[in-house]
């Protein structure tokens, strides 16, 4: 698979991990009667049931009839789908949302979510019973994004690892054997003085190659490296072009950090906020920087839900430019006399009536779906890419508010 169809599938698979946890997020139970297993991907599934055997056994003691016997449903709908699965979870593990939600009226609905290989490993085994399901963890990960190397170094260690989203992961460290500036012995100032340039170069030496042991084969996932330390260390270890030629141009920036060991990664990232922030942007900005160039300068650009699934239909959009925060439903109608219109409307909001703009007769609901599925679905038969924007940034929050989260960049004009 190519990187930028990697990239869309993996867009992809966050924005239906983002649905699902939206979805959950609004469910509520009328007691401790909802349960939510986080499971790793190193625990045996024969583990996880025993463990939820266990917990059925112990629910008999729950006084309240009603929150009894929801809470020994959900453990039992756990365990059913716990048989899905072979000796251990899918990679990154897997978390099972189960329990009695509140439908309304005094009813409640039995609802079981199997949400497996999430974007970030699943660190430990985890069993919550609550009103609400356990999400936050999940939606920490969402919130990450990004693969950044991190270098801290001195003349007397250094350390390098990785920040993945909010995540520092130290992986590797090393100690210098350079002398101290105090010389011992009868040895001559000159000698050393070389003898300790020798040292210093060789302990860069062997901080670049930990680093590109570590960052060279992901060079092309990377998003950028950080550098940091004491001056003129830092200095001395870029400017000397010690790193391999791919990472030397990753660097985003060096930072004063005053440890240099694992903590000193730690300070690295604080002291890079701004620059990790920036570059956490910079693919967005520059999707927004051509829609809008097209769109001043010629007509290869489209906007809205109608004109811009029209475009896709035609096979003409290039690239699909939806918004992350769009949650709205695509609603599709129809009239007697055959005429087929769209309408958008917000997920929580009921279909209203509609009046077809071409013969004024009262149209009937053909189908209602989720609008980000709709316009991928078609996107995907056609070959187009499609681009997930956040609006963390000016052009990215205009894209949500006057362009309603929908656009395309086109590959030749076509006048819709």
């Amino acid at each position: 698979m190519s990187t930028d169809a990697e990239e869309a599938s993996e867009d992809r698979r966050k924005y239906e991990f983002r649905k699902v946890l939206e979805e959950l997020e609004e469910y509520e139970g009328s007691g401790t009667q909802l349960v939510t297993i986080y499971i790793p991907e190193d625990r045996q599934i024969s583990d996880v049931v025993a463990h939820v055997t266990q917990e059925h056994s112990e629910a008999a003691n729950i006084k309240s009839k009603q929150t009894r016997t929801n809470v020994q449903d959900a453990l039992t709908s756990i365990k059913d789908r716990l048989r899905y699965y072979d000796t251990y979870p899918p990679e990154n593990g897997m978390v099972i949302f189960s329990g009695a939600i509140d439908a309304g009226g005094g009813q409640t609905d039995m609802i079981t979510r199997t949400l497996e290989s999430p974007p970030d490993p699943v660190e430990s085994f985890r069993y919550h019973c609550d009103s609400d399901f356990l999400i936050e963890p999940l939606e920490h990960m969402m919130a990450d994004s990004g693969l950044f190397g991190l270098i801290v170094l001195d003349r007397r260690e250094a350390n390098v690892g990785w920040l993945k989203g909010k995540r520092v992961e130290p992986v590797k460290s090393a100690s210098s054997l350079v002398p101290g500036k105090q010389r011992k012995g009868g040895q001559s100032a000159q000698r050393f003085a070389r003898l300790r340039l020798e040292a210093i170069d060789n302990f860069y030496q062997e901080v670049a190659e930990m680093a590109d042991d570590l960052m060279v084969p992901k060079r092309h996932e990377l998003d950028g490296i950080l550098v940091g330390g004491p001056s003129p260390t830092k200095d001395e270890f870029l400017d000397g072009d010690y790193l391999h030629h791919e990472l030397q141009d990753k660097v985003l920036g060096k930072f004063d950090v005053a440890y240099t060991d694992e903590s000193g990664l730690y300070d690295l990232v604080d002291a890079g906020q701004e620059a990790l922030a920036d570059q956490e942007l910079v693919e967005d900005k520059e999707q927004m920087e051509v829609f809008f160039e097209n769109l001043h300068t010629g007509n290869e650009a489209t906007y809205g839900l109608v004109p811009t699934r029209e475009n896709l239909v035609m096979g003409s959009v290039d690239r699909l430019l939806l918004s992350e925060d769009l949650t709205e439903d695509v609603v599709v109608y129809e009239c007697p006399n055959g005429h087929t219109e769209y309408e958008t409307v917000e997920r929580r909001h009921n279909t209203s009536d509609h009046e077809c703009s071409e013969c004024g007769e009262p149209a009937e609901v053909q189908e209602r779906e989720d609008v980000v599925d709709h316009l991928m679905q078609i996107a995907d038969q056609r070959g187009t890419e499609t681009k997930f924007i956040s609006t963390d940034f000016e052009k990215g929050e205009q894209l949500l508010n006057a362009f309603g989260g929908i656009a395309g960049i086109l590959r030749y004009e076509t006048g819709v």
